[in-house]
């Protein structure tokens, strides 16, 4: 079990359902249970599953200066946003190399939430609030689970009035089964769905009667592993798994830039102003690297440290890989040399399996993303 400092309320029916839970960002979190993994993949691509991400850092930034200062700690531009909408954003280093992603609501005039994972987003944001109008509350009796999949809006809409309207990146204050909740149109699997922000007191109900009463759905629980085969599909990333705090630079410090991990769109357009901007901007056609996929043959899964060949020369590095039940592809995001990252570049993929293989623009799935911000039903 893990050794953790956050207190997890569905920590209970996780072990029931056979995950012997380990850490993340303090919290005991189920990366497993005792069922096949691609099947709650499965269920999530075609159905819809139910996850606990309560791991996830929920930070509240309230007070006259809290716009301000997210602004300069954000790419994105944080006056755009109004109550009931929110947006993923970068944070940078003085630097300008990647340390946190977030997503930031406005749920009032003065008040925000910042929810990321293992990065230090919290810890700026604290250092910045010192001396100025605002309070920086972490939350952790705020829960929050997941409902993704193309089944979740049919569930909801017969609980939540009007849930099939809410536009993606925007969230509503609500009541699902009696209990207060805030549900956002967001998560991190590429298809349509939801998280539902509640109280740890609450949240035990909420999970059990979506499960009792999405089952007709084909909605079941589903572990945290599943969220690798997801995020490879849809090129997703997660910190630091694909950064070079895991796979270290021979001569540089750990540090990526935007450019090279292709989270540029995160800058909003004509916005100047943020920490580590100018170092950002200076960097662009400097990569080392670039993001992106890699396709390969055969049926089983490369795994983390595989390393991408040319023509006897390493040119990149596996940093997630998964094999697709549905679709019968093998699939990876890797770090590769900039000049191979083209799409249809013929690679070998050495270490747990020796294949060839062939470099693929990213995502594998939904590159219109029109699973995810599709409108109404």
């Amino acid at each position: 079990m893990a050794t953790s400092w956050r207190y997890s309320a569905l920590a209970e029916r996780h072990r029931q359902l056979g995950s012997k839970l380990e850490d993340w960002n303090g919290l005991a979190t189920p990366w497993t249970y005792s069922n096949d993994v691609s099947k709650s993949y499965e269920a999530i691509r075609t159905k819809a599953g139910l996850m606990d991400v309560s791991g996830l850092k929920k930070v509240h930034y309230v007070g006259p200066h809290a716009e301000s200062l997210l602004d300069y700690a954000m790419t994105r531009d944080i006056s755009k946003l109004y109550p009931g909408k929110s947006v993923y954003a970068s944070m940078l280093n003085e630097s300008g190399k990647f340390v946190d992603d977030c997503i930031v609501y406005r749920t009032g005039p003065n008040a925000f939430m910042v929810v990321h994972g293992a990065g230090i987003g919290h810890e700026m944001l604290v250092r910045s609030a010192q001396g100025r109008q605002v309070a920086v509350l972490f939350d952790d009796d705020l829960h929050d689970i997941s409902l993704q999949g193309p089944e979740a809006v049919k569930f909801l809409s017969e609980h939540v009035e009007g849930i099939e309207n809410l536009p993606y990146f925007h969230h509503i204050q609500s009541r699902l089964f009696g209990c207060p909740v805030m549900i956002s149109r967001t998560g991190y699997t590429g298809e349509r769905g939801y998280e539902i922000f509640c109280k740890a007191a609450d949240v035990g109900l909420l999970w059990d009667t979506i499960l009792e009463k999405g089952a007709p759905f084909g909605i079941i629980p589903c572990a945290f592993l599943a969220l690798d085969m997801l995020r490879v599909e849809s090129s997703l990333l997660f910190f630091p798994d694909d950064n070079s705090e895991t796979f270290a630079f021979e001569n540089d410090p750990a540090g990526d830039t935007l450019w090279e991990l292709g989270l540029d769109f995160t800058v909003s357009k004509d916005k100047t102003e943020f920490r580590g901007a100018p170092d950002h901007f200076r960097l662009k056609g400097k990569e080392r690297f670039k993001i992106f996929g890699v396709l390969l043959e055969g049926n089983i899964a490369s795994k983390s440290g595989d390393t991408l060949w040319s023509d006897g020369k390493e040119i990149g590095v596996v940093t997630c890989g998964m094999y697709s039940t549905l679709t019968g592809k093998s699939m990876a995001i890797a770090r590769v040399m900039v000049d191979f990252a083209q799409h249809g570049k013929a690679v070998e993929i050495k270490g747990s399996l020796e294949v060839s293989a062939v470099t693929h623009n990213l995502p594998f799935d939904d590159p219109e993303k029109k699973k995810r911000t599709v409108k109404g039903w």
